[in-house]
């Protein structure tokens, strides 16, 4: 009994470590493969330059600019009120119909297709608040996106956060405000941490939404926030698409994924930082 007992857990760890092993193969194959094809094209004039001829020629520096405006934006707006209401649910409110619906209706808006959202923020953001298709519009839209992944990380990492520290900080005389801002909230800094970085991800990735609410029909530098915009997916699509570019189109590909790369890095140092100061080390 004991020996099929061991042999049944032995083969399930060999398929989990099987499993993990194609996903990473499947992961690195996909990367390689766009930066072989990318790298050889991404200089300093492509990532610095203007773009020309419809982006046949040129740089991407405007639909980098736009990227990083539209991205700011939304974080700016999601994750203050995300944080707000991962609190509200984990430390306000008493399990109840009320509570269920509400996470519910966050975790069904976390399953809704992003072209969606983007005919929703199009008919509130671009028509009915009169924005037009504009940066500001987009960024908007693309907060909404994200509040339902910022929602449930920040909630589950703050109900990780051990009673013990409530309790000591409460019988130290502290208010429940002051436990939350300055013992519950620090100590969760990463899982929320974590919750951001997956909106920073799917905010530089979305295409869709920002088509409809950002336009990217002008290739020049916005000069403000109601002016449209380019992202770096919207000019990647458009130059492989619309067949202008397939070698810029991999370039920006390329740029992306080390963007991404680097913003991840640089998070997880941050965060081992502050976990360091934390613990005295």
């Amino acid at each position: 009994m004991r020996t099929a007992v061991l042999l049944a857990e032995g083969a399930a760890k060999a398929m989990l470590w099987f499993m993990a092993a194609v996903t990473f193969f499947v992961l690195l194959v996909i990367v390689l493969y766009v930066l072989g094809r990318g790298l050889p094209h991404l200089t300093p004039g492509f990532l610095l330059q203007m773009p020309r001829e419809m982006g046949r020629a040129g740089g991407i520096l405007p639909a980098i600019v736009g990227t990083f405006y539209v991205t700011v934006l939304a974080l700016l707006v999601a994750v203050p009120v995300g944080l707000g209401a991962a609190v509200y649910l984990a430390e306000y409110t008493e399990e109840g119909p009320f509570t269920r619906l509400l996470r519910f209706g966050v975790e069904t808006l976390a399953g809704v297709p992003s072209i969606i959202f983007g005919l929703f923020g199009a008919a509130v953001f671009v028509y009915g608040l009169r924005l037009g298709l504009s940066i500001l519009a987009g960024g908007l839209t693309l907060a909404l996106m994200l509040l339902p992944i910022l929602i449930r990380t920040a909630e589950e990492a703050i109900k990780a956060v051990p009673g013990d520290y409530r309790e000591a900080s409460l019988a130290l005389g502290a208010t429940k405000r002051q436990t939350i801002i300055r013992v519950v909230i620090p100590a969760a800094a990463g899982g929320i941490l974590t919750g951001v970085l997956l909106g920073l991800g799917r905010a530089v990735g979305e295409t869709a939404a920002l088509w409809l609410t950002m336009g990217g029909s002008i290739l020049r530098l916005p000069r403000s926030l109601l002016e449209q915009g380019r992202t770096l997916t919207l000019h990647l699509y458009i130059l492989a698409m619309e067949g202008l570019s397939v070698e810029r189109a991999f370039a920006t590909a390329a740029f992306l994924v080390l963007a991404v790369f680097m913003v991840n890095t640089a998070a997880l140092a941050l965060l081992a930082r502050f976990a360091r100061r934390r613990s005295g080390g």
